[in-house]
Formats: structure tokens, C-alpha cells, sequence
């Protein structure tokens, strides 16, 4: 690492791999030196599809590369403890992607590496470093609206999905709590915390996954939070922050907004709207340069996203998950599949 330079690896080569490489390679302070796959052949395309110089089949080529500082670990969360556990161990600094890990335990475990090797180490909720979403935040803890009395977030798509595809597949971590339900359980928390007391109820589909569910969350400061994620059904992606004195409503979008509106008491509405000069909403670019201003201020976790705060979200979904009784391979003394 340079005073100007970061030096990225991408471990994957999957879709959210792709649309995170293409936002890292416009940042001038940037630089994608390699990827790995378990596939020679899908590392290689990927190197060429975005001009990469290095191509490894294995992830412990990547993680043993020097020329790296950090890696992005972009593979199904069943191994992100695998994968990222590698990269901290061989002394990188590691993003990895959502959800964090398959459950806590795992987590801490991350955690516990990190601080053993001194790496820096960040959950890749790019909610958390949109501009927008910090203004909503900032104008919360500022209490624009008050004593926060409830936070309502929903995250569904309408599929159908066959039970092949990975958000049905159970050895893969399926389900829609894990992949989209960790939006509004980290929205809420973003603005209330970690909750006291967790009730849930879900739908689950033959194969063990949740196809929806929801839940209420409720907080030692009196506030309740509720929370849907579904892979039978689109729905809205809204939120709303209710307070004493007033309510702040994400329309739709709400983990990357283009706007949000203020209401306060004997108050006009307020429209918040994003900076075209922050790019696209669905840009993850934000997450990028945090981490890049992190491990060049040489801290080992980000106050945007702080290690904390990714433990007590995986607390709730594993008290979700233990609600409604979902249980993957791993967890009950089942054999565990190797993603490929």
C-alpha cells in the first residue's frame, strides 16, 4: 500500500463480486491486483472481464499474495468463516460481504482473528456508509424527531425461485433472513441498537429455508422494532422511523435510498434528497472508500460499521432463526456441502 494506493484482491467471481469490482476500479486511489476462484477457468474470465493482472484457482493463493492489502470475501456466507479466516490469517485486511457469517459463533470467531493478527476487518453494510442513510442517522441521534418509538423495515422479492437456487438451498445458507432480512435487522439496530427480546414467525419452505418471515424486536428504551423479508414476495423495501415528535419515511429503497422524508409535528413534510455527486444509488463505492481511509489511518475497524455492531446483528439472527426453527447442516451435526 502506497500513501495513495490501495491494493485489492476478490475472492469470488460471482454477481456481487462483479458489481463491487466495477465501483472499485473507477476510484483513483484504488488498484484490483487479483482474483481467486476455486476455478482457474472462472478466475482467469473474471481477470479478463475487468483487466485484472492476477488469476488464482485456489482462495489460499490469494490470501498468501503480498502484493494485497485487503481482500473482498464475495462468496456464499456458508464460507465466509473459511475464507475470510484465511485472508486474516495470511495477514490481509478483509471486507466481507453479508450476511456475515452462517451464525455468531462463527463471527466471534472472525472477530477473534482479526484482533489476533491486527487486521482490519469490516461486515461489507454498505447501508451503513450511504451518505443518505447517514443523514437519516444523524438527524435521529440528533433527535429531530424525538425519543425514537419504532422502526419499521421490509426487504422481498417475489421469485418464484426453484429449490435449486442458492436462496432455497439449504447447504448454501437459504433462506430470506440471511439474505435479505439482514437489512432491516441491521436498519433497526443501526437506530436502536441490539434488542432485549426477539419474537418471530415464519413460513418455511420442504427444504428447512424460510421463505418470509417477520419479526418484532423490542428495545430496553421502550421501542419496538418490526421486521419482513420474503422470497415469495416483492415488497415495497420501506422503512419508517417513528418518534415523540415526528416520523422520518424511506419510500422505498430504503438500505440505498435516492430520498427520505421528515415529517415533524405543526411542520411542513421535508424531502432529503441524495447528492448526484455521491453516484448512482446502488453504488458501493462508500464502502470501498471507507475501508480505504480506515486501513490507511491504520485502525482495525470502521466507526460506520464497527465489528460490535455486526456481532449483536448476527445475536438477532441466530434468536430469529432459533424462533422459528431454521437449522443448516453445519448446526445439527449434519455433513456440511463445500460451496463450489
Amino acid at each position: 500500500m502506497t500513501a495513495d494506493t490501495v491494493r485489492w484482491g476478490i475472492l469470488a467471481t460471482g454477481g456481487i463480486a462483479g458489481a463491487f469490482t466495477a465501483d472499485l476500479i473507477d476510484l483513483p486511489d484504488a488498484e484490483v491486483v487479483a482474483v481467486a476462484s476455486r476455478s482457474q477457468a472462472s478466475a482467469k474470465t473474471f481477470a479478463e472481464r475487468f483487466g485484472i493482472p492476477r488469476a488464482y484457482g485456489d482462495w489460499n493463493a490469494l490470501a498468501q499474495d503480498d502484493d494485497i492489502d485487503v481482500v473482498y470475501v464475495a462468496t456464499p456466507h456458508t464460507a465466509h468463516r473459511t475464507a475470510a479466516g484465511l485472508c486474516l490469517a495470511a495477514g490481509r485486511h478483509v471486507l466481507c460481504e453479508k450476511p456475515f457469517t452462517l451464525n455468531v459463533r462463527e463471527a466471534e470467531e472472525l472477530v477473534a482473528l482479526a484482533r489476533e493478527h491486527d487486521r482490519f476487518l469490516m461486515e461489507a453494510m454498505w447501508m451503513y456508509c450511504n451518505p443518505l442513510v447517514r443523514r437519516l442517522k444523524a438527524l435521529v441521534d440528533d433527535g429531530v424527531i424525538g425519543e425514537v418509538r419504532s422502526v419499521q423495515a421490509d426487504f422481498g422479492l417475489a421469485g418464484p425461485f426453484p429449490p435449486s437456487h442458492r436462496l432455497r438451498n439449504r447447504e448454501l445458507g437459504g433462506g430470506a433472513l440471511l439474505d435479505l432480512g439482514v437489512y432491516p435487522v441491521s436498519f433497526a439496530q443501526l437506530l436502536l441498537g441490539e434488542p432485549s427480546d426477539v419474537v418471530a414467525r415464519a413460513v418455511l419452505s420442504e427444504e428447512g429455508v424460510d421463505l418470509q418471515t417477520a419479526a418484532v424486536l423490542s428495545f430496553d428504551s421502550g421501542a419496538l422494532g418490526s421486521v419482513h423479508c420474503s422470497i415469495v414476495g416483492g415488497t415495497a423495501t420501506s422503512a419508517s422511523v417513528t418518534g415523540s415528535q415526528g416520523r422520518i419515511d424511506i419510500p422505498h429503497g430504503f438500505f440505498f435510498p435516492d430520498r427520505f422524508v421528515l415529517h415533524r409535528d405543526g411542520r411542513d413534510a421535508e424531502e432529503f434528497t441524495a447528492d448526484p455527486a455521491d453516484g448512482p444509488r446502488n453504488s458501493m463505492r462508500h464502502e470501498a472508500l471507507e475501508v480505504m481511509r480506515a486501513v490507511r489511518a491504520g485502525e482495525t475497524e470502521s466507526p460506520l460499521v464497527p465489528l460490535d455492531g455486526t456481532l449483536a446483528v448476527m445475536r438477532t439472527l441466530d434468536a430469529i432463526r432459533d424462533r422459528v426453527g431454521v437449522r443448516y447442516p453445519d448446526e445439527t451435526g449434519e455433513p456440511e456441502l463445500t460451496p463450489a
